[in-house]
């Protein structure tokens, strides 16, 4: 077992990495009343390319996949897990993403029992022609309700112009076209794949005893069989954009924008160079901006400008949204400030307020159990420790933005998606 602590966060975090490949964590959170735990798998909407490790059989799933198999991992032979939590008294639920899934569940009693339902319902799904024949009404709505919502269309639009071949620019749901094809075979040859524990990770937190919460994993996965290697395919990405813009009318009230750039996801120090680009940010236009204020008392936004920093292993983007009568006119002042902070030294008391502030918002998710497990949980699926961000957080400089600046905000990668009313 390893334990890895923060001093600054005053928190432990203890580690087992088992035969099988399987990643179990569990940071304890002596006297929460809440109780918090994830099992996930490295497969999401961008793993669509694989080698069945069994037949050898190169495998092309169609979009959504990830997405329609995690609603059927929940069915068991003797009834849905979902009930079988809430008879215990616990909250479950799952999430799909473009990068992996995951099953997770929290309760306040009962913990041992909801987390070994948890281990064993996730290894176990029970897939029928029947009830894939069913998901595919009730997932074709759920895909038809996202199409009608406005910041959907907003993200996945600038997506689409960012990427050309990378599959992150294809909703994790896919289309009702998509999924018609998906059959109890396809389910079964992507779960026997990458519902591997080699491929895998567990994650609790909350008033446990780790050494307790390790005990019912190794009772409850073969952790000694051999780890699986999975071969995946991905098509190469150029760094030029797809589209520089795209425009859609939709039923809004004002004008939407999301704005941003296209990066290469390959990191000198992806922790210290995320932080960067969210000190950038707030330097350019955060609430205590000039430029926030200048926007805003022009009329040209009517509420703070949101930001979307993505890092992952197999793409890079960060995107500036916001709500505009005049959105050109809004990007446009954020394009030339950009261009200006560029060219300008980083005033020494700005960055240190906004580092300090940023630090303390870091450190206060640590007081939620909910956001603690999913921020780790996203964090370790691109090999990143959330632990580690305390440290960097003391660290970074503003050489630092500088860098970050000339790097993730460059004009020549930049994408834009407007929806504006009918």
């Amino acid at each position: 077992m390893d334990i890895k602590e923060s001093k600054i966060l005053k928190e432990k975090l203890y580690e087992k990495d088992y035969p099988c490949g399987l990643r179990a964590y569990v940071m304890p959170k002596p006297g929460y009343d809440k109780k918090f735990a994830m099992f996930g798998t490295h497969f999401g909407s961008i793993n669509n390319d694989f080698i069945h490790p069994e037949t050898k059989e190169r495998i092309k799933v169609p979009d959504g996949v990830a997405h329609f198999l995690e609603h059927k991992v929940f069915a068991q032979k003797d009834g849905s897990a979902m009930d079988m939590f809430a008879e215990m008294g616990s909250s479950s639920n799952a999430y799909t993403t473009f990068t992996h899934t995951a099953y997770l569940f929290s309760c306040t009693e009962g913990f041992t029992d909801s987390f070994r339902l948890l281990l064993k319902f996730v290894q176990n799904p029970y897939i029928t022609d029947e009830s894939v024949a069913n998901e595919k009404g009730i997932i074709g709505q759920e895909i038809r309700m996202y199409e009608d919502d406005a910041d959907w269309q907003l993200y996945f639009n600038f997506l689409n112009c960012m990427y050309n071949d990378n599959t992150v620019k294809i909703d994790t749901a896919g289309t009702v076209e998509t999924i018609a094809p998906i059959d109890r075979t396809l389910l079964y040859n992507c779960f026997n794949t990458f519902y591997d524990p080699s491929n895998m990770v567990v994650f609790v937190v909350g008033d446990v005893n780790p050494d307790d919460v390790f005990k019912v994993v190794e009772e409850s996965v073969d952790v000694n069989k051999a780890p699986l290697e999975i071969k995946q395919f991905f098509k190469d990405e150029a760094p030029e954009v797809n589209h520089s813009r795209k425009e859609v009318a939709f039923e809004v009230a004002l004008p939407m924008f999301m704005y941003g750039f296209k990066a290469e996801p390959k990191y000198e120090d992806i922790i210290k160079e995320e932080i960067a680009v969210n000190i950038a940010f707030e330097m350019l236009c955060g609430k205590s901006s000039r430029l926030y204020q200048e926007l805003y008392e022009n009329g040209l936004i009517t509420s703070p400008i949101g930001m979307d920093i993505t890092f992952e292993r197999e793409y890079a983007f960060i995107g500036l949204v916001g709500e505009s009568e005049k959105p050109d006119e809004a990007i446009a002042k954020i394009k030339e400030e950009i261009n200006k902070m560029k060219h300008s030294e980083i005033n020494a008391e700005e960055f240190e307020r906004i580092r300090k502030r940023l630090t303390g918002d870091y450190i206060r998710q640590f007081n939620s159990v909910d956001k603690i497990a999913h921020i780790f949980m996203a964090n370790i699926m691109r090999n990143v420790n959330m632990l580690d961000y305390a440290e960097e957080y003391n660290n970074v400089t503003k050489e630092d933005v500088k860098k970050a600046l000339d790097k993730y905000f460059n004009m020549k990668y930049e994408a834009t998606s407007i929806v504006k009313p009918l």
